[in-house]
């Protein structure tokens, strides 16, 4: 094996089935954008899915959201992933790119990648009594971060 990373393309179907087979807490994502891997030279240690923010309010047109970033514990695959879609999201005209971490990840990853830290969010689940939701995901605070042009 090396220790050496590369980055490779991947099909979102692929990602989405990395992701299902190896998030510690969510599912894959519906859809997205595009989608990057990273491996070790034998298999992919991880992959990056960015589509559209979730919020409804951020879907500015210049703004891209990493919905997942999923590894097998590889070291440094996660910032390199980080790295890898702000990249390519800058070559494809997006001016800022964001995602998410629940409060109890510390994102080192995210900020070795270069991103900052833009806020906490409250607490709340997607049910709401006009549009009810079955919370499939951690509905606790969680870290907003981003990184800009």
């Amino acid at each position: 094996m090396t220790n050496r990373l590369h980055i490779q393309p991947i099909t979102l179907k692929e990602a989405r089935r990395y992701v299902d087979e190896h998030h510690r807490h969510h599912r894959a994502p519906q859809g997205g954008l595009f989608a990057i891997a990273v491996n070790d030279g034998e298999r992919v240690c991880g992959v990056v899915i960015v589509g559209r923010p979730v919020a409804r309010k951020l879907q500015d047109g210049v703004t891209a959201e990493v919905t997942r970033c999923c590894t097998d514990g590889t070291p440094n695959a996660c910032s390199m992933l980080y790295a890898a879609a702000w990249r390519a999201a800058r070559a494809m005209g997006y001016h800022r790119l964001i995602t998410y971490t629940l409060i109890e990840e510390p994102g080192t990853s995210i900020k070795a990648a270069g991103w900052r830290e833009l806020y906490k969010t409250a607490a709340q689940s997607w049910d709401r009594p006009g549009r009810r939701r079955v919370d499939t995901h951690p509905t606790g605070q969680k870290t907003l971060w981003e990184i800009t042009a």
